[in-house]
């Protein structure tokens, strides 16, 4: 097993590994992937060919949690299925039958020291925020601190709006609660624009709100434990790294296979200039007022739209200099920040599908860095995130 950088052990488990950008980001802190699993045939030729054969099993999870050996990370980026609404508790659905109870049921196992799940944006409002208090409801039946903060990829160097929902956990066997509401998601700088009042509320743990009296949607920053959380909506980033431009990204010589055909020209000649920007993304034209997705026509002085695994998403266009084309396989690798040739196994068409899928190794890599430092596992000691002490 390899060392961290203080010399300690660390393994690691990657429930629905996708193509392994868990894996990359605990690469880069010293932490050996010892297990990974997922059930689609494209990422594990993906994940085989740049990691090897040894640790990762294909097939559906269900069956396999037998082959799961102990461990002290889990990472998943979990399917978002709707939740049963068969749950007997108010604001609260019926986990089972959900992928995310796959999840559960290795913690329950092996309970590892560490937890690291990712998601869609949405998690924190569908269903007027339901399936979220489930979510925490069934970590907290659990020994663990449980914290959740909305990241996007353009604070990690990446120039993509891509919102995702990370829920981290540390065992009460590394840490209690009694030395006050610590925050690894925050800094002292991001907590400044906390209310009093919210820091007054997580002095007595009884002020809490109870999760099954969430309201329609959760905030984008929180702390949660035996069944109650605090939260709030911080807009700012304190360690933003700046993204850069779309345009910094794009290869310098890309072949005419990803031009528009001659029929795609004359549909888009019906289009509606726009010229303006739409989340930090450049809108140049589109048709019914973006309805029409694949009509858009995107430009690249701004940040790319959150890339999907849609295949409809595939072919959105984009105005480069006088060209017009789609986007590259390779530069879908780099914005969401993997190598250029971390799929090259697979075919360019599918390769879309496969990063459009997966969980950025930059966003998750500053997680590892946050949730583990501050135990004096691995990374020089920094600063511990303290809300209230």
């Amino acid at each position: 097993m390899k060392n961290n950088k203080d010399g300690n052990d660390l393994s690691a488990v990657e429930m629905f590994a996708g193509i392994g950008g868990f894996r990359l980001a605990a690469e880069e802190h010293g932490i050996e992937t010892v297990w990974a699993n997922d059930v689609d045939e494209n990422a594990c030729i993906a994940y085989r060919d740049r990691f090897g054969d040894e640790e990762l099993v294909e097939g559906d999870i269900r069956q396999l949690h037998d082959e799961i050996p102990s461990h002290d990370v889990l990472t998943a980026g979990f399917p978002c299925q709707s939740f049963s609404a068969a749950g007997k508790k108010q604001g609260l659905r019926d986990p089972r039958g959900h992928l995310f109870e796959e999840v559960i049921r290795v913690l329950d196992a092996h309970e590892p020291s560490y937890f690291i799940l990712e998601n869609v944006r949405r998690l924190l409002t569908m269903e007027k925020g339901s399936h979220f208090a489930t979510i925490l409801h069934e970590l907290t039946q659990r020994p663990y601190r449980v914290e959740w903060r909305l990241l996007n990829a353009t604070d990690f160097g990446l120039p993509q709006n891509r919102q995702r929902i990370v829920i981290t956990g540390i065992h009460e066997r590394i840490g209690t609660w009694k030395d006050g509401v610590t925050s690894r998601l925050a800094s002292s700088e991001d907590l400044a624009e906390v209310p009093e009042d919210l820091r007054l509320v997580a002095h007595d743990f009884n002020e809490w709100t109870p999760i099954v009296e969430h309201g329609r949607k959760f905030p984008r920053w929180g702390l949660s434990r035996e069944g109650r959380f605090i939260g709030h909506t911080l807009e700012s980033f304190s360690e933003s790294d700046a993204c850069g431009l779309l345009r910094d990204l794009l290869q310098d010589e890309v072949d005419g296979s990803f031009d528009f055909t001659e029929s795609t020209k004359e549909r888009l000649s019906d289009n509606t200039p726009v010229n303006r920007f739409v989340n930090g993304v450049e809108v140049l034209s589109n048709q019914r007022g973006g309805a029409r997705m694949g009509y858009t026509v995107f430009g690249v002085g701004g940040i790319a739209p959150t890339l999907t695994s849609s295949t409809s998403r595939h072919y959105e266009r984009y105005k480069i200099g006088n060209q017009y084309r789609r986007l590259t396989n390779v530069e879908y690798a780099r914005l969401q920040g993997f190598p250029d040739d971390h799929c090259e196994v697979i075919s360019a068409y599918q390769q879309y599908f496969l990063y459009g899928n997966a969980v950025p190794p930059p966003m998750v890599s500053w997680v590892f860095k946050q949730l583990l430092e501050d135990d004096g596992v691995r990374l020089p000691k920094s600063r511990q995130m303290v809300l209230v002490s």
